[in-house]
């Protein structure tokens, strides 16, 4: 039985994309096609970390983005 480890790809807190959500409670996010969302910033961001290492990437786990994107 051999155990290898899948290998993450690094990525980017600026490839993050934050926003409220009209009409409902709560921040989302998106990266590299995953999107995820939580009643405050640093939830949804820890269900993104997840999320994103479910689809080989990772995201640095001791930094939160700190203000919403504008558009």
């Amino acid at each position: 039985m051999s155990s290898k480890k899948k290998v993450l790809k690094k990525l980017s807190i600026g490839k993050v994309v934050v926003f409220k959500i009209a009409n409902r409670r709560g921040y989302a996010m998106i990266a590299r096609n995953n999107l995820t969302e939580g009643r405050s910033i640093p939830q949804a961001y820890a269900r993104l970390i997840k999320a994103c290492r479910r689809k080989g990437y990772e995201l640095p786990a001791n930094k939160v983005p700190a203000r919403l994107t504008n558009f």
